[in-house]
Parts: structure tokens; sequence; C-alpha cells
């Protein structure tokens, strides 16, 4: 029997779409947590795995599950970190476990991608303020590429990427100005007794 050309060109382009498949980027899920960081799905695997909550509600009861009392400061927090990236499961799938430093308090995230939406490179960290006062999407210069940078704040909220400026926005979960109210107060107050006294004397 003579070996068939048009059987070996079959055999080698489904061989290759296989290899193709096999290196798509995929994203990152609650159960890929679960799974690469078992502190944080432990106390509560069943809701943290379930299948009938939408993934962000399921992710937000797994966090709070698995919160741990002790941390090294009070409100203290983590993000995923990661530079340069290929992707967003490489980044998520190898970061570090561990705390932000005290002088941080939102995760960042850079996403820079194809036109496609293709991830080219993936950058997350823990950041003090002033790296979130510009959040949005850009074209690089000269490269054709599309940066979507978002910020948040809360523990490992920075699962996804930002992709469009539906999503690179800089989200808090309280008001960036926590300037306590007394001294407004005082001053006002002050103002009305100053005010008072005028018109009496």
């Amino acid at each position: 029997m003579e070996p068939s050309p048009a059987l070996a060109w079959l055999l080698l382009l489904s061989l290759l779409a296989d290899c193709l498949k096999a290196a798509q980027s995929r994203d990152f899920t609650v159960k890929d947590i679960i799974y690469l960081h078992p502190s944080m799905g432990s106390s509560g695997t069943a809701i943290c795995e379930s299948e009938l909550l939408p993934p962000a509600d399921a992710l937000f009861k797994c966090l709070q599950l698995s919160a741990r009392p002790a941390t090294p400061y009070p409100g203290g927090f983590k993000c995923f970190t990661c530079e340069k990236a290929a992707d967003n499961y490489e980044c998520n799938r190898w970061a570090p476990d561990i705390y932000c430093p005290r002088d941080t308090r939102y995760c960042y995230t850079q996403h820079t991608m194809e036109v496609t939406g293709n991830s080219i490179s993936v950058t997350k960290r823990c950041v003090p303020l002033e790296e979130c006062l510009s959040t949005g999407c850009r074209d690089s210069e000269n490269e054709g590429y599309k940066i979507c940078t978002s910020c948040c704040e809360g523990n490992i909220c920075n699962l996804p990427l930002p992709r469009n400026e539906t999503d690179a926005t800089f989200a808090t979960t309280s008001p960036i100005n926590q300037t306590n109210g007394h001294p407004r107060c005082v001053s006002v107050i002050v103002s009305c007794l100053w005010v008072w006294l005028g018109l009496t004397l």
C-alpha cells in the first residue's frame, strides 16, 4: 500500500489545530483560584465552586468565607500581581499569595492587547492612589496596540482584565476624599456665630 500525501497533510493539519487550541489563552476563573490557592476557598468550597451563582457573586462569597481573621495590619488586602505576563491566566496563576504593602490601597491592572483583543502583556500590582488617577484605554503610538488600565479597591478585586472603556475604570468601595466632616461643620458654625454677632451688635 502506497502512503497517501493527502492523508499525511490531513494528519499534520489536525495536529497543528490541536496545538493551536492548546496554546490559546483562556480567562482565569473562581475555580482556578480555589485550585491554585486552596487557602482562598477552604472554608466554603461548596459555595466557591457553585454553578448556581454568577462568577462575580461566587467570587465575592468565596472571598467572604475565606477571609482570614489575622492580617498583617488593619485593612490588609491582596491583589493579583505580575509583570508583563503573556495573558490573564498566566498572571493570576503564578501570582504570589501575599499581602500588599501598607502604603498601598488599590489593585492596578494594565492590559496591552492587539486590536483583535488578543493579550500581549498583563501587569498587575498593589498601588497607592496616585497610580490610579489615569484609568481608561488608549492606543499605543507606532505599535498598533491598545492599552487599558483599571484600578479597584478590595481583596483580589483585579481578577478580570480591562478590555474596553467600560472595564477600564477606577472602582472604589469608599470615597476617595475621606476627610473628616467635623472641621467643615465647625467652620460653618463659627461663620454663623460671626454673622449672628454682627447682626446683634
